[in-house]
């Protein structure tokens, strides 16, 4: 049988993958760590989870408009006016099943055949199919490790051409963790108004940064910028609710309009118990984020340490998300590993830790380690890594 020419050239992601060989690694009975999953290790907030059982019983179980309800909506245009000044009509707002499907149907909406969207590396797993699905092409930039992956204005520049439609800022990023700078960002986002490239400024991990480090969204510097940008965001990340599939868009109302009825044709809603949940996240109290982003600070400032003391690992600093993602080419090759990829699958088979390898972001020679998971458990994750690149040096 078979299948459509546009899902022919799909790469399967490597984040679900890894996990998924986890999982099954797991159930044979071995003792695995696993450090792939992009989720945090808390329950959804207890507040949240009794609205979403309230919403239930009152019997809010029915379709709701596509775009999202109007209580939900408002919750995330008091939120942008509360976190960055940014004021938004309902009419800019799409809510979506997670920020992933905001993405997904912003591009459907967005691109023609052999449009252009510029996506810096390393960059997350489902931008370039996203993009490709959409019949466009991603066209890769280097965020080189000496400048913390991220990109220059001069890169950006040079990547522009006559097809290019819009380029992906992701800050804090996933897989690296840093955050860009509001003069960074400014300096990126006047190339983009001179050549009326759309930004697309993924914010999913804003709540989580750290030593002092703060978010800035690009649509806060100017108006000119607001218009210029499309913001995704969502509860996943924030209020640990990568279940329940709440995400968004904001920006310019046409797009938002066109995303609206594709939504309906596709999806109808997002699912109704868990918008109410996030009118809870938005609306409720706001410690258990800040309790979560402080124990996965605590976590980043000791294990850090430890990871680079590992021979041959290096490592640029994260500021933000819950990722580490080290460079581990020379300890790939001091083990006597052909590649990253190669050490990543030893590492799973014979330490029992499951990281997820730095091809399917781009940049085949780091590793993508998660520390949403106990101390505990990251500790003893390091300690098996450390282990095994001692016993194999050659």
């Amino acid at each position: 049988m078979g299948l459509a020419k546009r899902v022919l050239s799909l790469t399967p992601s490597s984040t679900l993958a890894i996990t998924a060989k986890a999982k099954e690694l797991k159930e044979k009975g071995e003792d695995v760590i696993g450090l792939g999953a992009g989720e945090p290790d808390f329950n959804t907030p207890q507040h949240i989870l009794d609205a979403a059982v309230e919403s239930m019983t009152k019997g809010f179980t029915k379709y709701t408009p596509s775009a999202g309800l109007p209580a939900l909506k408002q919750a995330i245009i008091n939120k942008f006016e509360q976190d960055q000044g940014l004021s938004y009509k309902a009419t800019e707002i799409i809510v979506a099943n997670g920020a992933k499907h905001a993405l997904y149907t912003l591009f459907q909406v967005l691109l023609n055949e052999g449009d252009e969207v510029i996506i810096p590396t390393p960059y997350w797993v489902s931008y370039p199919e996203q993009v490709k699905l959409a019949g466009g092409l991603p066209v890769y930039v280097e965020g080189y490790e000496h400048n913390h992956f991220k990109i220059t204005p001069d890169q950006l520049k040079k990547a522009i051409t006559n097809k290019t439609r819009a380029v992906i800022l992701n800050t804090p990023s996933n897989p690296t963790g840093v955050l860009y700078t509001a003069d960074e960002l400014l300096e990126l986002g006047k190339i983009c108004l001179e050549e009326n490239i759309i930004i697309v400024s993924d914010e999913i991990y804003e709540k989580l940064t750290y030593f002092g480090a703060k978010h800035v969204s690009i649509a806060q510097l100017s108006p000119e910028l607001k218009k210029q940008t499309i913001i995704i965001n969502g509860v996943s990340k924030s209020h640990s609710m990568t279940g329940w599939r709440i995400g968004y868009a904001a920006g310019n109302k046409a797009i938002i309009e066109a995303m609206t009825n594709l939504a309906s044709h596709s999806t109808s809603n997002p699912t109704t118990t868990a918008q109410y949940a996030a009118i809870a996240a938005y609306n409720g109290p706001q410690e258990p984020v800040e309790e979560m982003r402080q124990a996965f600070e605590e976590r980043l400032e000791i294990i850090y340490d430890q990871l680079v003391a590992i021979p041959g690992f290096t490592c640029v600093k994260p500021q933000g998300a819950f990722y580490l993602y080290p460079n581990v080419k020379q300890a790939a090759e001091m083990t006597g590993y052909k590649s990253v990829d190669d050490f990543v699958e030893a590492l799973l088979v014979e330490a029992k830790v499951a990281v997820v390898p730095g091809s399917g972001f781009g940049t085949p020679d780091n590793i993508r380690l998660s520390y949403a998971t106990s101390l505990d458990m990251l500790q003893k994750a390091v300690q098996r890594m450390d282990q095994f690149v001692k016993e194999r040096i050659k």
